[in-house]
């Protein structure tokens, strides 16, 4: 089912405002981060483990010395994915039913035919992505260096 489809249904529940927006947002973004970050957790070698457990590691310092290491290039992937992903869905959300917003500015200007305002709406919403994806990337950068051997980050 599309998240998207549940944005009238939580209008009804939750009324009009940022609530259904923001749970729009939340709901859009958490299934990739979970099921990249569990790949990232799966993609541990066995002879990791093994070693690690020869070595007296308990499975709480297995998954925090190996496991979130390793799964750490695979969260922020997910995460700048999920970025353009939750701005889509909140400004899904404001379209539908808010009563504030770039998306609910951007519905009322293309209802008076203003262009200009639609347009305005759009380009600060693709700066606002692109300011989050660059922020996401920088902290990849600085947190997962070791990931990248040779390649070069911008």
């Amino acid at each position: 089912m599309p998240k998207v489809a549940i944005v009238p249904i939580l209008m009804i529940w939750l009324g009009v405002g940022a609530l259904p927006a923001v749970i729009t947002a939340f709901a859009i973004s958490f299934f990739p981060i979970v099921v990249n970050v569990a790949t990232g957790l799966a993609t541990i070698e066995p002879e990791m483990r093994d070693v690690m457990r020869s070595l007296g590691a308990s499975q709480w310092e297995i998954l925090t010395k190996v496991g979130i290491p390793r799964a750490m290039p695979y969260l922020f992937a997910s995460l700048k994915v999920a970025i353009t992903l939750a701005f889509i869905g909140s400004v899904i959300s404001e379209t539908v039913g808010g009563n504030r917003g770039i998306g609910f500015l951007m519905l009322s200007a293309g209802a008076r035919n203003d262009s200009a305002t639609t347009f305005a709406g759009l380009f600060a919403i693709a700066i606002m992505g692109v300011l989050m994806y660059a922020v996401c990337a920088l902290i990849e950068q600085r947190m997962t260096r070791w990931a990248f051997r040779g390649a070069v980050m911008t």
